[in-house]
């Protein structure tokens, strides 16, 4: 470590004002942030930090995906051996690498896309390059089918980075969380990608492989084939880092126990979700429990819905925000068969009311204050 501090020490001059490099300064102190803390101090003031800055929060989110991540890789080979039938004799090895062998691909497209719009941009502005695309990056190949073509994950990265983040000026500055922006737009661009029971089966032959998930099934109004223990589990077709939602639970544990979500946010769309899925059982025929499990429910309250970013910001907005998601996403699923998943399109619409949200909030408290503060000078 202290070789590599002093060759980028050694390097630096090159790439300040006036140097030979000056024009990639922001790659370098880029590069130069993601492997060591800025070595920057407050001289004047008295201002008071911790340390925790966005690198550590968002590294420490990818940690929280990596349970999820590890499982899904396995799953889809688990999915695909059983599928063809092929299960029986296979090793554990034989199944996670032959979903590594479908998934990596996807991740490398991702960062490489991704990374380089924001290296490009940061570049062409002078700014300092961000550790933001971090999540986003992975997050993207975990929430999309096994079978999406390269070329069409690289363009749903691509408008996620310029038209959800670029374009409002970067991290920190976007309405709505980057990679459920990317899914959206797979979703609405390229449907019979994302539809359909044979996108979420990886197949290495030119036929696809068909296996309905469970929120197909509920659409469609049959009973259920996968056992709550196999969706708490994980072991049902999906999305790479949907299915499981033990895996999932762990990441949250992560994140709760380091303070990087709100677990206001993410209880209150369990609770929201119960709810409402509660009300629309005789409706859906799937018992209410059931519905947190399927689809990308958990996923999404664990680690979209609780974006610091594009959630709702203050302690009451949270719960409302949080509540209105989990119900909506049921909502969505239970009257709209042709859409079975809704907890995209609800946290991508509770992501653009959540300063409206947190607007009526903050309105309350002042009037409340106000009346107080008035009584106060009346006695």
């Amino acid at each position: 470590m202290n070789f590599l501090r002093n060759f980028l020490d050694k390097q630096k001059p090159k790439f300040e004002k006036g140097g030979k490099l000056e024009k990639l300064h922001s790659v370098f102190t880029g590069f130069e942030s993601f492997l060591f803390v800025p070595n920057q101090t407050t001289s004047n003031g008295a201002h008071i930090r911790d340390a925790v800055d966005l690198k550590r929060t968002m590294i420490i989110v990818v940690l929280a995906l990596v349970p999820a991540l590890l499982f899904g890789i396995y799953n889809v080979g688990y999915q695909h051996f059983l599928a063809t039938e092929a299960l029986e004799g296979a090793s554990f090895f034989q199944l996670f690498f032959y979903g590594l062998w479908k998934v990596l691909p996807m991740i490398i497209v991702s960062y490489i896309v991704g990374l380089g719009i924001e290296f490009a941009v940061a570049q062409m502005k002078g700014h300092e390059i961000n550790e933001g695309f971090l999540v986003s990056g992975l997050l993207i190949p975990m929430i999309m089918p096994v079978e999406a073509p390269l070329w069409m994950v690289a363009l749903s990265t691509a408008f996620a980075v310029i038209i959800g983040k670029e374009i409002f000026g970067g991290t920190g500055m976007n309405i709505w969380n980057p990679a459920l922006l990317a899914r959206a737009f797979f979703f609405f661009s390229y449907p019979s990608q994302i539809s359909g029971d044979k996108v979420w089966i990886a197949s290495d032959t030119a036929d696809a492989i068909s296996q309905a998930t469970p929120l197909a099934q509920m659409a469609l109004g049959q009973p259920l084939s996968y056992s709550t223990a196999d969706m708490f589990w994980g072991f049902i077709p999906g999305s790479v880092g949907e299915t499981s939602t033990f895996c999932i639970l762990i990441g949250a544990l992560i994140l709760l126990l380091t303070n990087v979500a709100s677990w206001r946010t993410m209880l209150s769309v369990f609770v929201g979700g119960f709810v409402m899925a509660w009300a629309f059982q005789p409706v859906s025929n799937v018992e209410a429990f059931q519905q947190l499990l399927m689809g990308g429910f958990a996923f999404g309250a664990v680690f979209m819905a609780t974006d610091p970013v594009t959630s709702a910001q203050t302690n009451t907005g949270k719960y409302i925000y949080g509540l209105l998601i989990g119900a909506m996403a049921v909502i969505i699923r239970c009257i709209n068969p042709g859409y079975p998943e809704g907890m995209m399109l609800a946290i991508l619409l509770m992501n653009t009311f959540a300063p409206l949200i947190d607007w009526f909030v903050v309105q309350s408290n002042i009037k409340r204050r106000l009346k107080r503060a008035q009584a106060v000078v009346k006695i």
